[in-house]
């Protein structure tokens, strides 16, 4: 034992000043991750990969929101962007040729629809003798890939496999970080345009590699890839695509239409189902605010 006022022995004092910076290990630990997390360097990137690894850009889309609406007008511009760039090499096989005429959609008719299907080929079969054969194609086939099979799509492409477009941009998104992700968990308040922001970013995304950073033969650099590394050249050029009206004929102009375009395809019945959605949220409403005035009349003849 020690007695009051007496000096403790060296040992005990050197265990007691391990144990102050051991208390503050926690703060500082979290000091350090966060610097780390910040810093020009980390996780071993190097300095130009970190500068151009950015996030795809937020764009306007007239069906955003609870109210929004596809651009009739967007979606046909998109489909002429789809129909003279990307279908040489990316599928919509999921979409059928009558889907382009239906409400909600590019609004096509009935003339244009079956224009449209006639002007590709179709394989069909087996015939009376089991043969396969090539028809020209009706308003109920879906749209036939550019390749007959992913090994022809390879070979042709220099070993590359383009995605099939038909939910594309359903199937692609990001991370926007805090705060807006909490936002995105709220009815009415989540943002679904996640995968249109991508493309169109994607497509706008394509600058010279750094000095630092070597690309193989076939690949291009894009600031919105993941690895800034892409293997598509990039499609789209000023003026490529000739618009009947009087829209812009640029680079972003495409991006957003084509990106509209591949939203209809993977969501076509959007509209219908956000009219459906606001028209069975005002029933509730209206229910509601009935069941409560009907309420307080039947409980304000009961005494309290």
């Amino acid at each position: 034992m020690f007695e009051p006022g007496r000096r403790q022995p060296q040992t005990k004092r050197k265990i007691e000043k391990r144990k102050l910076p051991m208390r503050s290990l926690g703060f500082g630990a979290i000091m350090l991750a966060a610097l780390a997390m910040g810093a020009p360097g980390a996780a071993g990137a190097s300095e130009s990969e970190v500068k151009h690894a950015e996030k795809p850009r937020q764009f306007s889309w007239s069906f955003a929101g609870v109210l929004g609406r596809y651009d009739q007008a967007q979606l046909r511009r998109g489909f002429k962007v789809y129909k003279e760039v990307c279908s040489s090499c990316h599928s919509i096989k999921f979409l059928a040729f009558r889907n382009l005429g239906e409400p909600g959609g590019p609004a096509f008719s009935k003339e244009e629809v079956a224009a449209l299907a006639a002007s590709y080929k179709i394989k069909d079969g087996p015939n009376a003798s089991g043969d396969y054969f090539e028809r020209p194609g009706r308003a109920s086939d879906n749209f036939p890939p550019p390749f007959a099979n992913e090994q022809a799509a390879r070979a042709a492409l220099g070993g590359g496999y383009p995605p099939d477009m038909s939910v594309l941009a359903k199937a692609r998104g990001y991370s926007r970080g805090f705060p807006t992700f909490l936002l995105d968990a709220l009815p009415g308040f989540s943002y679904q345009e996640y995968g249109v922001d991508y493309i169109a970013s994607l497509l706008q995304g394509y600058r010279e590699a750094p000095a630092d950073m070597s690309l193989t033969e076939g690949q291009y650099y894009n600031i919105y890839m993941p690895g800034r590394r892409i293997g598509m050249i990039p499609p789209l050029v000023d003026g490529s695509v000739t618009y009947d009206d009087k829209t812009p004929q640029t680079v972003e102009q495409y991006a957003q239409d084509i990106a509209a375009f591949l939203m209809w395809s993977a969501e076509p019945h959007l509209d219908r189902r956000k009219s459906v959605g606001l028209g069975a949220l005002s029933f509730l409403v209206v229910f509601a605010t009935m069941l409560y005035f009907v309420k307080r009349r039947i409980w304000s003849r009961v005494e309290h």
